[in-house]
């Protein structure tokens, strides 16, 4: 479990001091001295995610469990989970100013911030978390193509992703039977391309941040929601669905983990060193998780009530059709306003042809 750390830095010092007095090895005392603003440092992180969510258990801990295995224990952290520092649309500017070292980013959420960034949550040539996470990362990270573009000029740098599996549709009411289905449905989205997704089936798009989903259910203010399977439970909205689509791409989610470049500069370079490989090493550990969940929380999602319905075979296709062009509409409208939406739409689809 994160939090504070269990041992003060006054403690730390009494213990080291006692042993060194003892010895006599009074040069040791003072080299322990200059060495030791280096020891104990502490980074304060925060996400919008409630306790418990998969991608705080899988993403965010394993990250920092990782980074007190690489430090020796070295390397700490103070954890706010679930809004407790701001809700997911500050956690950007929180990690600018320095309020936190370490922030969730959702580019959705921030879509004049971050507009380019939500590339991989486009309907593209992706069917699970990993292919769209490694895709996203190779663009993303320190050096990629969207870092130098979006993210570094931002003073950001990104330490680990993640890009949930396809987006499906969780009605509240409605029978799904067909496309015409969620014609006129108030339907949720975290905005930019899954708007334009939204638009094509004829739904009305709602922008309303996850951790408000289940009051907007319980008040009437959505009909159904674009959400990723795994998601339902977190938030316990099970209980107000009716029935989803299964196998079908409206798009995904995108989260990102990043720290300000000042702090990243204020840091000794074998800490940099531990933060980038722990980054690495939780990125790909989450999407793998992650995909492996999702039949499990289907399952249980079935028997909380919910039916999963399989469209017929023309219904799907004229879906995959429609989401077929929302990337090449989302790049024109980017490129419009002097973004380079193209080259970046270009190259995570390059990645996801690639692969590995």
């Amino acid at each position: 479990m994160s939090g504070r750390p269990t041992r003060t830095i006054l403690g730390r010092m009494t213990d080291m001091t006692t042993r060194l007095f003892k010895t006599g090895a009074i040069a040791g005392a003072a080299l322990w001295l200059s060495v030791l603003p280096g020891q104990a440092e502490t980074l304060r992180m925060g996400d919008s995610f409630p306790v418990g969510h998969y991608i705080s258990e899988n993403l965010a801990k394993f990250f920092m469990d990782d980074v007190k295995d690489r430090s020796g224990g070295e390397i700490d952290f103070e954890y706010f989970p679930a809004q407790q520092m701001g809700k997911a649309k500050d956690m950007l500017q929180l990690t600018q100013s320095g309020v936190l070292d370490i922030g969730y980013v959702a580019p959705s959420y921030i879509s004049d911030k971050l507009p380019l960034s939500a590339v991989a949550e486009l309907p593209e040539a992706f069917s699970s978390a990993c292919e769209g996470t490694k895709a996203f990362w190779k663009l993303v990270k320190p050096g990629g193509l969207l870092d130098e573009v979006e993210i570094a000029p931002n003073g950001m740098r990104v330490l680990m992703v993640l890009v949930l599996p396809p987006y499906q549709i969780f009605t509240k009411d409605r029978d799904i039977t067909g496309l015409d289905s969620f014609k006129g449905l108030k339907l949720r989205t975290t905005g930019g391309a899954k708007e334009i997704a939204t638009q094509r089936i004829e739904a009305v798009p709602v922008q309303i941040p996850a951790p408000e989903v289940r009051d907007s259910l319980s008040r009437g203010t959505l009909d159904a929601l674009l959400f990723p399977v795994s998601s339902i439970l977190p938030y316990d909205v099970q209980s107000y669905l009716h029935q989803a689509t299964t196998n079908q791409n409206f798009g995904s989610f995108v989260i990102a983990y990043m720290i300000s470049k000042q702090k990243w500069d204020s840091l000794s370079p074998e800490t940099q060193q531990v933060l980038t490989e722990s980054g690495e090493a939780a990125t790909a550990h989450s999407c793998a998780d992650t995909d492996a969940l999702e039949d499990k929380d289907r399952q249980t999602i079935t028997e909380a009530g919910v039916e999963f319905v399989t469209l017929p075979d023309a219904d799907s296709e004229k879906i995959k059709t429609l989401m077929a062009g929302v990337g090449d509409e989302w790049a024109e409208e980017l490129e419009g306003r002097g973004k380079p939406g193209r080259a970046v739409l270009d190259g995570f689809r390059a990645n996801l042809k690639a692969g590995d």
